[in-house]
């Protein structure tokens, strides 16, 4: 599944065209892993960080504005396609596939694409084309563009594990957004798992030795 949007026509004038890429959702139990890549409109939203540092209130704010006037992608790899892949792989396609729908929608090929953690997807994903790329340890925190895209894809991630709390109320989605938390893991052994639980994962997978 890939969604993207680059909102409106974007004049990048000189300036290199830089992407920040970041991911959300590799640790939970449940759920997808959603990246996104963003190009950063002028003048740069003020006050981004690594999205795990805003309050919620300060992150709706920035994902609002950075949607509405940056341009961006996303790619968002389901439970079953991490458990056939494995997180870090899958977490490869989600940038891949998020890279690859902006720089469709921007008709233009980046300068330089900046990643954060210690991966990128070269290597790692055959569709991944783009050799310009570098992965920043920390980079959440020390580049715009992937703080930017960090804001998004925790956002978008947020929103779908409370869509999907409303199908599966027992779990705490709405607040753990899938994560193991003593609420989920009791949920998992009273009501077993769901479709979008992954199976792989071995909280999940030792239910099945219960």
């Amino acid at each position: 599944m890939v969604m993207a949007s680059a909102t409106h026509e974007m004049d990048f004038g000189a300036r290199p065209l830089i992407v920040g890429v970041d991911e959300a959702g590799r640790g939970p139990l449940a759920g997808p892993v959603v990246a996104a890549a963003v190009v950063l409109c002028q003048p740069v939203p003020n006050g981004l960080a690594d999205s795990k540092q805003l309050s919620a209130k300060r992150r709706e704010t920035l994902d609002t504005r950075i949607r509405a006037d940056c341009a961006w992608g996303l790619g968002v790899v389901e439970p079953e396609e991490i458990d056939r892949l494995n997180i870090l792989v899958a977490t490869m396609h989600a940038m891949t596939r998020a890279v690859a729908q902006l720089v469709e929608r921007l008709g233009a090929e980046p300068d330089f694409i900046l990643i954060d953690g210690n991966f990128t997807p070269h290597g790692r994903c055959a569709e991944w084309r783009w050799h310009q790329a570098r992965a920043i340890i920390g980079g959440d925190a020390s580049e715009p563009a992937i703080s930017a895209a960090s804001i998004v894809a925790k956002e978008w991630r947020d929103r779908l594990m409370c869509e999907a709390a409303e199908a599966h109320p027992h779990y705490g989605w709405e607040h753990n957004k899938g994560y193991g938390t003593p609420q989920h893991l009791e949920a998992l052994r009273e009501h077993g798992p769901t479709p979008l639980h992954r199976q792989s994962f071995a909280p999940v997978a030792q239910l099945a030795l219960l």
